[in-house]
């Protein structure tokens, strides 16, 4: 099953100094952290927040691009989890003609706010992203590694503002 999602947030991970992205699904309020390239989340910072660069950005780019064949993003689906790793579908129509291409969630997400397309999650990466008993698995077993998983376990949209980075 699919859940809609939206961008709760963009932090930095204190520790390595790397960006996360926060998905927020609709409905049941989880919370997806997901870390991303610096790159990729200066392009989700300035389409949230509404900033034109003068010479377009990739995701920029790819849009024109796709508009000038007359493709349209409909959605992306974040749509498992391995190794710690996401992965994601972008879900494309031209001229009535749908297909999907494999991404990295940073990008697919980038490219759907650009689109103003939907973001969905699916069921097991959510499963996967949590432990059997819902809590969040914490990896790194040192202090500091419980206290940031014990962090991110209890985060909600007013702990960023709206779109902090």
């Amino acid at each position: 099953m699919l859940h809609k999602a939206s961008v709760a947030g963009l932090t930095m991970d204190p520790t390595s100094n790397t960006p996360i992205i926060i998905l927020k699904t609709e409905e049941g309020d989880q919370a997806i952290p997901i870390w991303i390239g610096l790159l990729e989340a200066t392009s989700i910072a300035s389409v949230l927040q509404n900033v034109h660069f003068e010479r377009p950005m990739t995701h920029d780019l790819f849009k024109n691009f796709s508009e000038q064949l007359n493709t349209k993003v409909t959605k992306v689906e974040v749509c498992d989890l391995r190794d710690n790793t996401f992965f994601a579908l972008i879900y494309f129509d031209r001229d009535g003609r749908s297909f999907s291409m494999d991404a990295r969630p940073s990008d697919a997400i980038a490219i759907a706010l650009r689109f103003a397309a939907p973001i969905f999650v699916d069921d097991k990466v959510i499963e996967k992203s949590k432990r059997g008993d819902g809590e969040v698995e914490v990896l790194d077993q040192s202090e500091e590694g419980k206290k940031w998983a014990e962090y991110l376990e209890n985060l909600s949209p007013e702990d960023f503002g709206k779109y902090k980075v």
